[in-house]
């Protein structure tokens, strides 16, 4: 199971449909709810065009998105997502190894992602894949933190 890189003419509903099923134990957990809810096939597919969308099978995937004017430069992690079906198999730690291989290919020196405070099982995969927490944020209208950045230095 070998990662592969979507074009932006690749069928895009069975990556929305995975996203889905992967985020719908989310579902009732975190507010306010996700942006997966406004996330559409041409949206996955303007993902693909402005920056990466990569999947293994029809069972995990994650989007990439270049930030070179950031400092240091980073390769933004989103939708990061493993089917339940497949979860505890690696899938997860297989994108993130992905993500650094094309961090470094395009000369960045660090990755960072978002994840949602109430998520805490998130929290711990990815400080165990070498991320540590750099700040919380709130969406708008919230006067708490709604979410957490995480970054990993890449060497």
């Amino acid at each position: 199971m070998t990662p592969r890189r979507i074009t932006p003419d690749d069928d895009m509903a069975p990556i929305l449909a995975l996203l889905h099923r992967a985020f719908a134990g989310m579902e009732g957990r975190i507010d306010p709810p996700s942006s997966l809810h406004l996330l559409t096939v041409e949206g996955i597919a303007e993902q693909a065009r402005t920056g990466e969308v990569w999947v293994i099978d029809d069972v995990a995937c994650v989007f990439l998105t270049p930030q070179p004017e950031a400092r240091p430069p980073a390769l933004c992690i989103a939708k990061l997502a493993v089917d339940p079906s497949a979860q505890g198999h690696g899938m997860a730690r297989r994108l993130i190894d992905l993500a650094q291989t094309r961090a470094r290919e395009l000369g960045l020196s660090r990755l960072v992602l978002q994840t949602r405070v109430e998520l805490v099982e998130n929290h711990a995969i990815f400080r165990a894949l070498g991320f540590v927490k750099t700040a919380e944020t709130a969406h708008e209208g919230f006067d708490r933190p709604t979410s957490y950045r995480f970054e990993k230095h890449l060497p």
